[in-house]
């Protein structure tokens, strides 16, 4: 089924690279190199600001016209551009315009698309997103996923999978690769999940797990031929908040809450991983060293007052459903429990947070996750603690408008990237 689109922003992306966001190796400086980073700066180009003629590219990215006519011509080959007539300007043909009109260049509507996918504690979802941004086919199935058997859970995964390439495949589309988001610590360089502690997986090599579902029909391509990429949750919603959302900076501070608590910081538009790609375990931040004992190993962590589960308990709640929503429903009907327990998890934020923004100096935070949908009850107390507890002037504090949707798009599109920054490297 159809999902609505979301769409990029190219020209405020970060080059893809080995794993998305990160700084990789270079494209080498030869006449082969130099020839695939002009294909990439075409793409772009359209991409960023199509409908657009090939002469409006060439001025855009400083190459001559017939150099960028080559590369165009290359590129339609590959599917990846189409120009299907005169250019228009906001859809009409401008009066008096002297000689031939130009050819209207866009990204193709077929093609490549990016295949993401997410395991949550409570859901599984998997998506595709073509070249242009647009959500074209989507999947989920509902339902817990805490202690059962890894294996079960990417054999159901990849059943979504297949749903939806075979759904993408029948509208003239070819998956180009497969991202997947885990809620929890991923090896960096690796799809092994070295600590899930709310699904209790531990050392779990999900990519692999997943490769050897793939060859199943209906119509995927071998296993071999799709590259596959696992990363933590929050990091694909950093991501997805700085290519999607208007406005984000290249430098913030990103806040991702279910059942578990996950950050993500961006710095200069590239995610900040750490030595073993552990960074960002907000959730697992102390703020009452004495409080009750986590899953993690810790006592007083941030996500025994803050996560989902702590603060329906703190609201004597029955888990249902729809957590957020049940918790969102009371709140606006005035539930004192509700309000009181909603209060202590924007202070619990608050403290976490204080010492994350003293270290790292973020321009933003901005909060995603579910973590959006409650967040008219949390900010004032979040707020009021950030503000009284930093040693500078507090950052800005946001809420994310793509919500828990966050995390599935940031691993489509960065699949979508990696098309994009290295289009010589698709495979037909």
């Amino acid at each position: 089924m159809s999902a609505p689109a979301h769409q990029a922003r190219p020209g405020n992306m970060p080059a893809h690279d080995a794993r998305p966001g990160d700084s990789g190796t270079p494209l080498p400086d030869t006449q082969q190199g130099m020839r695939r980073r002009n294909l990439a700066r075409v793409l772009h180009a359209v991409a960023a600001h199509g409908p657009v003629s090939r002469a409006s590219v060439a001025s855009r990215i400083g190459l001559t016209r017939a150099a960028v006519s080559t590369l165009v011509d290359e590129l339609i080959r590959s599917g990846l551009l189409e120009e299907p007539g005169p250019e228009r300007l906001d859809g009409v043909r401008r009066p008096g315009k002297v000689g031939r009109p130009g050819s209207a260049l866009v990204v193709s509507g077929r093609g490549p698309v990016g295949l993401g996918a997410e395991i949550g504690v409570d859901h599984l979802a998997v998506c595709a997103v073509d070249l242009r941004g647009e959500v074209r086919a989507r999947a989920e199935r509902q339902g817990s996923n805490r202690g059962r058997d890894p294996r079960t859970v990417v054999r159901e995964l990849a059943a979504l999978v297949r749903r939806v390439s075979a759904e993408a495949e029948g509208a003239g589309l070819r998956p180009a690769g497969l991202a997947l988001a885990v809620p929890g610590l991923v090896g960096r360089d690796t799809r092994t999940v070295v600590r899930a502690p709310n699904l209790d997986w531990h050392d779990t090599d999900v990519g692999g797990l997943l490769t050897a579902e793939l060859p199943a029909p209906p119509r995927l391509r071998a296993p071999e031929d799709l590259p596959l990429t696992v990363d933590n949750e929050a990091n694909f919603g950093a991501l997805a908040e700085l290519w999607l959302a208007e406005g984000t900076p290249q430098d913030f501070l990103h806040v991702s809450a279910e059942i578990g608590i996950g950050a993500a910081l961006v710095v200069d538009g590239r995610l900040l991983r750490g030595t073993r790609g552990f960074a960002g375990e907000l959730g697992h931040v102390p703020v009452r060293p004495g409080g009750p004992p986590c899953p993690c190993g810790g006592r007083g962590c941030l996500e025994q007052y803050a996560g989902e589960e702590a603060v329906l308990r703190a609201a004597a709640l029955e888990p249902g459903a729809d957590r957020v929503g049940l918790l969102a429903e009371r709140a606006g009907q005035g539930d004192r429990d509700v309000l009181r327990a909603l209060r202590g998890a924007g202070t619990a934020l608050g403290i976490a947070l204080t010492g994350a923004v003293n270290l790292l100096d973020p321009r933003a935070v901005v909060l995603g996750g579910a973590l959006s949908e409650l967040a008219p009850w949390l900010l004032p107390t979040l707020e009021r603690e950030l503000n009284g507890r930093t040693a500078h002037r507090a950052c800005a504090v946001t809420v994310s408008r793509l919500g828990r949707e966050g995390p599935l798009l940031g691993a489509a599109h960065s699949v979508v990237r990696a098309v994009l920054d290295d289009p010589a490297a698709v495979k037909g």
